[in-house]
């Protein structure tokens, strides 16, 4: 297998003068976890860390490898494990705040070609958890896919109301609505698979992102768990890994995700919300709120019936919280840098 078969591309190959050094090979990230990793080269996978140089100069846990980056390395013991020096530039991300206080970024994954979207018909179909999705990916840059899983569990009646649901709120985004049962619409959710391009996984636990991938494969080579009678999953995905298809397409499967905090309001929130943000170029105001202000398009659409009102509180709360915690990274950024600058001080004062 060669490397760009992988999805090394000309766009990382610019970046191979930058980066790579004598006796150094290229490599993909194929699993993370807690701390250890797996790399795919032509020959398949090998064990890694990290050098020790990297790790020091690591300044956010944002900038470690994540699953899908290209990393230069190191082999030893014969090739049978590697020392991780470098990391490619990333053409495409996902990633989402970290979990708990600390504010900062977690990666999901890297140099993604598709997202999809994994929504369960029956208990887990929630049209504002796949705007956080949607703003997710738009952010990353990455394209956006939804995936309506156990179509076989509701009537066709349900699944056009969810159809129609979906495609008021993913409005430029394809969507297909499957069963894993019977196979109704996996054909042409194969088809989205193109060989040499990587797809991710996202979607709550128990949607189905497991029994896809097995049904991909042809047989259960990862384990799945039943969900419970409330509709909630259990955790069967520990870790992040990538998975090569048998027709050359790649596939990054995901545990399930209960917190999905966003960072940041730029270009990528709006694309998230591309139809609020169309209508807002006819506010009267540049910088408007779209709350109370006169003349404002985007109220006046949610007044007419255009906008969908639960689409459009769904908006102001993302917004809130994105500037919200952007504004609280910022600030640790800042902090962070000042004390880097002062411990460099300190240590140039004890040398002297």
């Amino acid at each position: 297998m060669k490397l760009s078969n992988l999805g090394f591309d000309p766009w990382f190959e610019k970046h191979i003068s930058d980066l790579h050094q004598v006796g150094h090979g290229i490599a993909r990230i194929s699993a993370v976890d807690r701390g250890s990793y797996l790399i795919r080269n032509e020959n398949g996978e090998v064990p890694a860390e990290l050098a020790g140089k990297f790790s020091y100069q690591v300044e956010s846990p944002a900038d470690l490898p994540c699953v899908g980056d290209w990393v230069t390395v190191q082999y030893y013991n014969d090739d049978t494990a590697a020392i991780i020096h470098g990391v490619f530039p990333r053409k495409t991300f996902l990633r989402r705040r970290t979990a708990g206080e600390n504010i900062d970024f977690q990666m999901i994954a890297a140099n993604i070609d598709g997202a999809f979207i994994v929504q369960s018909c029956h208990f887990d179909f929630n049209p504002r958890r796949m705007d956080r999705y949607l703003v997710m990916a738009a952010d990353g840059k990455v394209e956006p896919i939804v995936i309506l899983t156990k179509t076989d569990l509701i009537s066709p009646d349900e699944l056009d109301l969810k159809l129609a649901i979906t495609n008021s709120t993913a409005i430029t985004t394809r969507v297909v609505a499957l069963s894993n049962v019977s196979g109704d619409g996996f054909d042409a959710f194969k088809e989205m698979l193109v060989p040499g391009k990587t797809y991710c996984l996202l979607g709550s636990s128990g949607v189905g992102k497991t029994t896809l991938i097995n049904r991909l494969i042809g047989q259960a080579a990862f384990n799945t768990k039943a969900v419970s009678g409330t509709g909630e999953g259990t955790h069967t995905t520990t870790r992040r890994q990538l998975i090569v298809l048998g027709q050359g397409a790649m596939l990054i499967d995901t545990p399930g995700m209960r917190e999905l905090g966003l960072l940041g309001t730029g270009d990528g929130f709006n694309q998230g919300f591309e139809d609020i943000a169309l209508l807002s170029k006819s506010c009267r105001y540049a910088n408007c709120s779209h709350e109370h202000e006169s003349g404002c398009a985007v109220r006046a659409a949610l007044k007419d019936g255009e906008l969908n009102k639960d689409r459009y509180d769904s908006y102001l709360k993302l917004k809130k919280e994105s500037e919200y915690y952007e504004m609280s990274y910022l600030d640790k950024r800042k902090k962070d840098r000042a004390f880097g600058r002062f411990m460099k001080s300190a240590k140039k004062q004890m040398r002297d």
